[in-house]
Order: structure tokens, then C-alpha cells, then sequence
């Protein structure tokens, strides 16, 4: 892992202007453009650029309209307006309709820390991972977050990108591959698995780092695409180790954890632990401390290592 930072966000700026020359795309934003980054886009392409306002069911529902006269609608704004909002429309006309709109958010999880409570999106994956035809990307890191909206551009159909603000380690490199609906193991480990999305894959692999030293072998896998998940990636971790970490910036109510869980469940039931904010909304503070604050840390990954260690069998 890159001792190098940066932001899923602004990695989705570099993506657009790299994108633009596809006429197919348009791009939506909700007046968030300069945080969102997608003002790097309107700069490009002008004519190609809408702002809707502070107007998230029009944004959702602007872009069902370009998808349905044949464009590829991006949707962009806060992760929380963006989902919270609009759901009606969400539900009702792309996924229903199995609409070209590609909802690509900013600010989720915790990482929008000094806005507060109503700004920290904690139930996005639970809201939209119900929703039929809904396909769900976490990447892990700025290369990956390039690739997954590349990937979603091609992709036929809805798709939900969830992106960060704050900086976040660079694990991947030019060479790395991006395959919608794979994880990968990041990681090889006999002991248990730890299965991570989004930020919380980097405090993994730091995780992995102090059980190695503890003699505790943890293989690390990343998985971006949340649904569909990948079922023979988490099967056979279970199968190989024998025990289960999930780790996600999200509640750990109906988030990915629980998508990991519903496959565990039905294919190969394990001991399971969940590193995830427990059932609160987010409050004001700067991202580490409210990681710290909610338990998002490789220290938190570890303990839960170690329980779920002691619930396995033989």
C-alpha cells in the first residue's frame, strides 16, 4: 500500500474530463459542483453540464428524462441529498425502468465530518441495496474509483458509485484491473478473512499488519461492487479460514456487512464480527477523529479478529 493520498472525489473529477469526449454523457448536479467536482466536466463541456439546484428529485428525475431520450445521465451531488431525496424517483424511475442513470456521490460515510449530522450519509448502501436492478460500487481508493465509473459508463442499466471528501491511501497502481462484480484478495491469510468496502479497506490491510505480528495470519479481500456481491469470493474465504470480519463506513444495520452476512448465511455459516458505525447518526468533528470516535480504525478490525477467532470452530 502507497504512502500517498487522495480523494475518491477527486479522482471522479479527473474521470469526468477524461470521459467528456464521449457524446453520450451528460452530467447533473445539484449545486455542488465545486465540492463534487464536477465543475471540471462543466468547464469541458458546457452544453453537456445541467444544475438543477438544490433539487435532488429534479436531479434524479432530470436524468431519467436524458436516459430515456438515449444519453448517459451522471447524477452527482452529496451522498445523503443524493440518496435520502430522491428515493421515490430512484426507485420508481431508473431502477424500475432500468435506466442509464449512473448516481455517482460525493461526502459519504463519515468523511464530510465538520458539516455535522445532516451531512453524514450512514444508510445509502442499506436504502438503495433494496431497490431491484440497483447496482452498488464502493471502490477502495482513487485508481479504483476511476475505474468502477469507467466500468459504469459501459454498464448497462442503474448504477450507484459512492465516493469520499477526505483523502484516503492509494492501494492500487496503473496495472491494477477493475472488474464490476469481483472482489479481490488483497491479502492471503489462512486464519480468518477480513472483507472490506471503501475507506475501511486500507485500515485492513493496517490491520492485517498488527494480527501478522500477533502470529494471527488474516487474509484481506476488497470488495467494491456491493451488489451484486461477489457470492464465491466470500464462500470460499469462509470455506479456507473459517471466520469472518466485515469492516464499512456505513451503519452496520443493512449496509455491506449485512450483504456479506445474507451470502454466509445461505452458503457457508461462519462466525461473523462487523466493524461498522453502530446504529447512530454522525456528528461534527474532522474525519480521523470521528473514525476514531465510531470505531472505524485498524485497532477496532483487530479486536473484532480476535473475537470472532474465539467463536471459531475447531
Amino acid at each position: 500500500m502507497s504512502t500517498a493520498m487522495k480523494s475518491t472525489r477527486d479522482a471522479y473529477g479527473e474521470c469526468l474530463v477524461e470521459l467528456s469526449a464521449d457524446p453520450r454523457i451528460v452530467v447533473l448536479d445539484a449545486d455542488t459542483s465545486v465540492s463534487t467536482r464536477t465543475n471540471k466536466f462543466a468547464a469541458k463541456c458546457p452544453d453537456r453540464f445541467f444544475n438543477v439546484g438544490c433539487a435532488e428529485q429534479n436531479l434524479v428525475a432530470t436524468a431519467a428524462g436524458f436516459a430515456y431520450a438515449g444519453k448517459t445521465a451522471i447524477a452527482t451531488a452529496y451522498a445523503i441529498f443524493a440518496t435520502g431525496r430522491p428515493w421515490e424517483q430512484i426507485r420508481n424511475f431508473v431502477a424500475h425502468d432500468k435506466l442509464n442513470v449512473k448516481i455517482i456521490v460525493t461526502h459519504a460515510g463519515l468523511t464530510n465530518g465538520p458539516d455535522g449530522a445532516s451531512h453524514h450519509s450512514l444508510e445509502d448502501i442499506a436504502a438503495l441495496r433494496v431497490i431491484p436492478n440497483m447496482t452498488i460500487i464502493v471502490p477502495a481508493d482513487a485508481e479504483e474509483a476511476k475505474q468502477a465509473i469507467r466500468a459504469a459508463v459501459e454498464h448497462p442499466g442503474p448504477c450507484y458509485i459512492r465516493l469520499s471528501r477526505a483523502e484516503s491511501p492509494v492501494i492500487f497502481g496503473p496495472s491494477y484491473k477493475f472488474e464490476l462484480g469481483k472482489g479481490v484478495v488483497l491479502r492471503d491469510g489462512r486464519d480468518l478473512a477480513i472483507i472490506a468496502t471503501g475507506n475501511m479497506v486500507a485500515k485492513a490491510l493496517e490491520a492485517a499488519e498488527i494480527l501478522e505480528k500477533k502470529g494471527i495470519n488474516a487474509r484481506v479481500i476488497n470488495i467494491s461492487t456491493i451488489k451484486p456481491i461477489d457470492r464465491e469470493i466470500v464462500l470460499n474465504a469462509a470455506r479456507e479460514t473459517g471466520a469472518v470480519v466485515t469492516a464499512e463506513e456505513h451503519n452496520a444495520i443493512g449496509g455491506f456487512g449485512g450483504a456479506v452476512a445474507e451470502v454466509l448465511g445461505a452458503g457457508q455459516p461462519v462466525p461473523v464480527e462487523f466493524v461498522g458505525v453502530r446504529d447512530r447518526f454522525g456528528q461534527t468533528g474532522e474525519t480521523e477523529e470521528l473514525y476514531e470516535t465510531y470505531g472505524l480504525t485498524a485497532e477496532k478490525i483487530v479486536e473484532a479478529s480476535k473475537r470472532v477467532l474465539s467463536r471459531k470452530r475447531g
